[in-house]
C-alpha cells in the first residue's frame, strides 16, 4: 500500500469521525445509544442462531444418511423454531434500525440547515463562493445516504467480525489437520479460506478503485441536471416569452450527456468489479466441498460433518470476505462523506470579510460614515458615501447602472461584508427588491412572510390589497399556488408593498421596487407608503426621474 493511499485512508477515517462522531455525544446520545445497543444485541442473537443452525446441519444431514426418520421429524421441528425466531429478530432488527436512521437525519439535518442559514451562509455560497456545488443535493440526499451507509457498513462490519469470531473455532475442530511437503497443519480450512479471502479483497480494491472518483462525479452531474430542470420551471415565462425551448433543450442535452458520460464510466468499473465478485461468490459456494471432499471420502467425516464443515467454511469465508461484499458501497459512502466534509468546510470558510467595514445592529436610525464598498478580491467597487436616514424621510439613491446601490443594501443588511466605514443598522427594517420573494404556501403566507400568518386578521389584509390594487384577491387568500408564477410582476411589487403595510417597518429600503408598474401606478404606491406609514424612513433606489417628486432628498452613489 503506497503512503498516498495510506494518506487518503487516515484522512477518510479522520473525516468520518468528524462526521459521525457528534451526534452519540449530542443530547441525544443515550437513546441513541440505547437503540445502537439493542440493534448491537439482536445482530449478536441472529449469529448465536446460526451457530445453532451450523450444529443442526451436522445432525440433520446424518439423520438422512442413516435413515432415521423420527430424528428428521424431531429436527425440522426444531428448525422452524430457530426460523420463527430468527425472522421475529430480524424484522424488528430492521424497523430499529430504521429508527435509529431517521433520527440521526433528523438531528443531522438540523445542524446543517442551521449552519446553512445562519449568517446568511447559504447567500454568501450562492453569490460570492460559487465553488460548492448544489448545497441543496447536499443537505437533502448526501446526509440521508451517509447516515444509512454509515449504520449499515459499521453494523455489517460487526456482524462479519462476530461470525468469524463464532464460526473460526468450529471450522478449527471440524476440518482437521493436513500434511503439506511433510509440514502438519491444523486447522487447515481456516487458512484456506483466510488466503482465499485475502487474494479476494486484495484484486477487488484493485479492481473497483475508480469507483469511488466515479461515485463522488456521478452525485454531481445528476445533481446539475436536477437543478437545471427546477430552474426551467422557476423560469418557465422568461422561456416561453423568448422561445428558448430549443436552447434549453440543448442545455439539458449537455447536461444529461455529463450524466451518460461519468454512468457509462461507473458501467465499465461495475462490470469489471461484478464479474470478478459473483465469479469469487460462484466459486465460494463449492470451493468448501472441494476442499473438505478428501477427508469425507476418506471415512473421517460423515455427511453430516461434511455439510457443518462446509456451511462452517462459508461462514468463515464471507465474513473474511466482508470487504469484497461491501466494496461498491465502500465507494458510495467515501465519496458521500468527502461530500458533506466539503461543504462544511465551504460554510466554514464563506467569503471572509475583506476590508473594515464595521457593522453596528439595533441602532436607532440608518447612518452610514465614509462606507466605501469593495469587490471580495479587495479591489475598490465605490467612492466614500455618508448619510444619515432621519424617521420619515424618503432619500432617493441613485447612480449609473454597476455603481453599487444594489450591494450598499445588501452591505446595510449586513449580506455583504467587504468594505469599510461604518453602518449603523436601524431596528425593524424591511427590503423590497425588484422582484420579491414569494415562499411556497398561500397568499397570506407571502403577505405575512417572514412572519407566522396567522397574526393578520383577515380584515387586516382585505382592506390593505384593496388600497395597493389587489381587491381581486382577497378571495383567495387561503389558496395554495405558485404566487411567483401565478401574479405578473406589477402585482408581485404591490403585494410586497402590502406585506409592508402590514408590517408596518421603521426603515422601507426599495430596490427598484416599482419598476414593473406605471407612473401612476409608483405615484400611487409611494403616497400610500407615505400615508400610513408617516414615521417610516424610506430608501429607495430608482433610475426614473418621476421618482424625484416623491422623495426629499436625492443621494447619487459614484464608482471608485
Amino acid at each position: 500500500m503506497t503512503p498516498s493511499t495510506l494518506q487518503r485512508i487516515r484522512q477518510f477515517l479522520s473525516d468520518l469521525w468528524w462526521l459521525a462522531v457528534p451526534y452519540w455525544q449530542s443530547e441525544e446520545r443515550w437513546s441513541a445509544r440505547g437503540l445502537l445497543a439493542i440493534i448491537l444485541a439482536m445482530n449478536l442473537s441472529l449469529v448465536g442462531i446460526s451457530v445453532l443452525l451450523n450444529q443442526w446441519n451436522n445432525d440433520f444431514y446424518n439423520s438422512l444418511q442413516e435413515k432415521n426418520e423420527a430424528e428428521f421429524y424431531r429436527l425440522l421441528m426444531w428448525f422452524c423454531g430457530y426460523a420463527a425466531l430468527y425472522i421475529l429478530i430480524a424484522v424488528y432488527q430492521l424497523w430499529l434500525n430504521q429508527l435509529l436512521q431517521i433520527r440521526w437525519r433528523r438531528w443531522l439535518t438540523d445542524r446543517y440547515l442551521d449552519r446553512y442559514l445562519n449568517d446568511h451562509r447559504y447567500w454568501r455560497l450562492q453569490i460570492e463562493d460559487r465553488s460548492t456545488d448544489n448545497p441543496d443535493q447536499r443537505i437533502a440526499d448526501d446526509i440521508r445516504q451517509f447516515v444509512g451507509t454509515t449504520l449499515s457498513i459499521t453494523l455489517g462490519l460487526i456482524n462479519a467480525v462476530v461470525t468469524l469470531v463464532s464460526f473460526v473455532g468450529i471450522l478449527w475442530g471440524l476440518s482437521g489437520s493436513i500434511t503439506v511437503m511433510g509440514v502438519e497443519i491444523g486447522g487447515y480450512m481456516v487458512w484456506v479460506a483466510l488466503l482465499y479471502a485475502l487474494i479476494g479483497s486484495v484484486l477487488a480494491h484493485l479492481i473497483g478503485k475508480p469507483l469511488i472518483k466515479l461515485s463522488f462525479n456521478q452525485e454531481r452531474v445528476e445533481a446539475d441536471f436536477r437543478f437545471g430542470l427546477v430552474r426551467l420551471r422557476e423560469t418557465v415565462d422568461g422561456v416561453a416569452l423568448s422561445q428558448g425551448e430549443v436552447r434549453e433543450r440543448a442545455g439539458f442535452a449537455t447536461l444529461f450527456g455529463f450524466v451518460m458520460a461519468n454512468w457509462r464510466g461507473i458501467m465499465t468499473c461495475q462490470k469489471r468489479l461484478t464479474f470478478f465478485t459473483v465469479g469469487y461468490a460462484q466459486i465460494a459456494t463449492v470451493f468448501p466441498f472441494i476442499v473438505a471432499a478428501p477427508r469425507y471420502f476418506s471415512g473421517a467425516i460423515p455427511l453430516g460433518g461434511l455439510m457443518q464443515t462446509a456451511s462452517a467454511f462459508g461462514q468463515v469465508q464471507s465474513s473474511l470476505s466482508w470487504f469484497i461484499d461491501t466494496y461498491p458501497r465502500l465507494a458510495d459512502w467515501a465519496a458521500v462523506v468527502s461530500r458533506l466534509t466539503s461543504f462544511t468546510q465551504a460554510m466554514a470558510a464563506a467569503a471572509p470579510a475583506s476590508g473594515t467595514l464595521t457593522l453596528t445592529p439595533n441602532a436607532a436610525q440608518l447612518r452610514l460614515d465614509g462606507v466605501r464598498l469593495l469587490r471580495p478580491d479587495g479591489s475598490v467597487m465605490t467612492a466614500p458615501l455618508s448619510l444619515t436616514l432621519g424617521a420619515g424621510e424618503r432619500v432617493l439613491l441613485t447612480g449609473a447602472s454597476g455603481s453599487g446601490k444594489t450591494t450598499l443594501f445588501r452591505a446595510i443588511a449586513g449580506l455583504w461584508r467587504h468594505g469599510e466605514g461604518q453602518i449603523d443598522q436601524p431596528t425593524g427594517a424591511m427590503f423590497l427588491p425588484q422582484r420579491p420573494y414569494l415562499p411556497l404556501g398561500s397568499l397570506r403566507t407571502a403577505l405575512a412572510y417572514p412572519h407566522d400568518p396567522a397574526t393578520l386578521s383577515d380584515g387586516a389584509v382585505e382592506e390593505v390589497l384593496a388600497a395597493v390594487g389587489l381587491s381581486a384577491f382577497a378571495t383567495r387568500l387561503d389558496e395554495v399556488a405558485p404566487w411567483s408564477q401565478t401574479l405578473s410582476g406589477g402585482e408581485q411589487q404591490r403585494l410586497a408593498f402590502a406585506r409592508a403595510l402590514l408590517h408596518r417597518p421603521a426603515v422601507l429600503f426599495l430596490d427598484e421596487a416599482t419598476a414593473a408598474l406605471d407612473n401612476d401606478g409608483e405615484r400611487h404606491l409611494y403616497h400610500l407608503a407615505t400615508a400610513r406609514l408617516p414615521d417610516t424612513a424610506i430608501l429607495s433606489i430608482g433610475h426614473r426621474d418621476s421618482l424625484i417628486p416623491l422623495h426629499t432628498r436625492v443621494v447619487r452613489m459614484e464608482r471608485a
